[in-house]
């Protein structure tokens, strides 16, 4: 089943409209049909499984035949992500929406080699948010992950945001397995954490004095194993470790 993204705003009738590239892709790409199945998700939680109704010059209408809703996750993660050079970010947040984050933090942190001026700035953050819908109608997330505006790692410690757990990927020896964080959490709260951020470094690692600045605000340094990773992959190792910890069964 073929599936498309429409914001909240425009999913309100019984009868949702694709327009512009969308139309476009489902028509001439795609090849839809009347009366065949296709689903729309609206990113806030809400997926609109439809009927074509109308294949038309410039437009899709599909007539809504059932709503199915996914409450907000137990769990809202937040991944404060480095800006890695050329195009990788963009495959980091793809994949990061397939393993439900809530929000992505794209950091300029000392080490990073991208600088995003003004227009360049706007291009990239509208691009990055389309990549995000891809990554949704691709997997069938029903939450669309918020990609916020760059930003330095002090301008984000400044904002003051708390989490129930902040961890940091971390190449030092004091470095523990995220586990140990989670049980103590849990042993502490009597329940599973809420939120939780995880920071990730460019190539070569936060500086030592960010890496600081972010223990100071709370996070806990952990460690991705014997090896040294790349961006990309400590993103993902690091995001695949904290899902399975809050979806692993257990007493709380």
């Amino acid at each position: 089943m073929h599936r498309f993204h429409l914001p909240p705003e425009q999913c309100q009738s019984e009868v949702l409209t694709l327009t512009g590239g969308q139309a476009h892709h489902a028509a001439d790409v795609l090849r839809v049909r009347k009366s065949e199945e296709a689903a729309v998700l609206d990113g806030a939680g809400r997926e609109f499984l439809c009927s074509v109704q109308a294949v038309e010059r410039g437009r899709i209408l599909l007539k809504v035949e059932q709503i199915r809703v996914s409450p907000v996750p137990a769990c809202r993660i937040t991944l404060a992500q480095a800006i890695p050079k050329g195009k990788m970010f963009e495959s980091i947040l793809q994949k990061a929406t397939e393993l439900g984050v809530w929000r992505v933090v794209p950091l300029l942190s000392e080490r990073v080699a991208t600088r995003l001026e003004g227009e360049t700035r706007a291009r990239k953050a509208e691009k990055w948010r389309q990549t995000a819908v891809e990554a949704i109608k691709q997997c069938g997330q029903r939450w669309l992950p918020r990609v916020e505006a760059p930003a330095t790692p002090e301008a984000w410690l400044a904002a003051g945001e708390k989490f129930d757990l902040t961890l940091i990927g971390s190449l030092h020896g004091e470095a523990r397995h995220p586990r140990e964080y989670f049980l103590a959490f849990e042993r502490e709260h009597v329940r599973r954490p809420a939120s939780v951020c995880v920071w990730i470094g460019p190539e070569g690692d936060f500086s030592a004095g960010e890496v600081e600045a972010a223990r100071r605000g709370g996070a806990l340094p952990i460690t991705m194993g014997p090896l040294i990773l790349r961006s990309e992959t400590a993103a993902l190792y690091a995001l695949s470790v904290v899902n399975y910890e809050l979806q692993a069964p257990g007493s709380v």
